[in-house]
């Protein structure tokens, strides 16, 4: 039977990436993300949007991408980013009374930015023309 699991979205960081180092050296950045679906209200007939909640994390991998970092680095609340990943559920024991809890989270396998950061200083390098001179590819991480 076939299985696939990837997610794509486009959305905007609910608050910025809390960031939790481990002792091995490995790094995650916790990222609230917030997506809208259209519907059409019945009672005015009018369209809105109702957001949709999801949590991201950004790992930095040992022979990998380190999304974490640029998590950390460049993204804040409020800008919006185009996210790849996969689902993930976690399952862990409430540390108050013991009970099984469960979470599905996208795990990102690769953000890209959609909009300039407002502060110069810490805005990342712009990106460089191809050897042709051909347009610049779009910086993915």
């Amino acid at each position: 039977m076939a299985n696939l699991n990837k997610v794509m979205l486009i959305g905007r960081l609910t608050r910025d990436p809390e960031i939790k180092e481990f002792d091995n050296g490995g790094k995650v950045a916790n990222i609230g993300f917030a997506v809208n679906n259209r519907r059409k209200n019945p009672d005015s007939g009018e369209w809105e949007d109702v957001p949709v909640w999801v949590d991201l994390k950004a790992f930095d991998r040992e022979n990998g991408r380190k999304l974490a970092d640029v998590a950390q680095r460049y993204l804040r609340k409020g800008q919006q980013v185009y996210v790849e990943g996969h689902l993930v559920l976690e399952e862990w024991n409430d540390k108050e009374n013991g009970t099984r809890r469960t979470k599905t989270v996208v795990y990102a396998d690769q953000l890209q930015f959609l909009e300039k950061k407002k502060d110069a200083e810490d805005e990342p390098a712009a990106p460089r023309k191809s050897a042709k001179g051909k347009k610049p590819m779009e910086i993915a991480f």
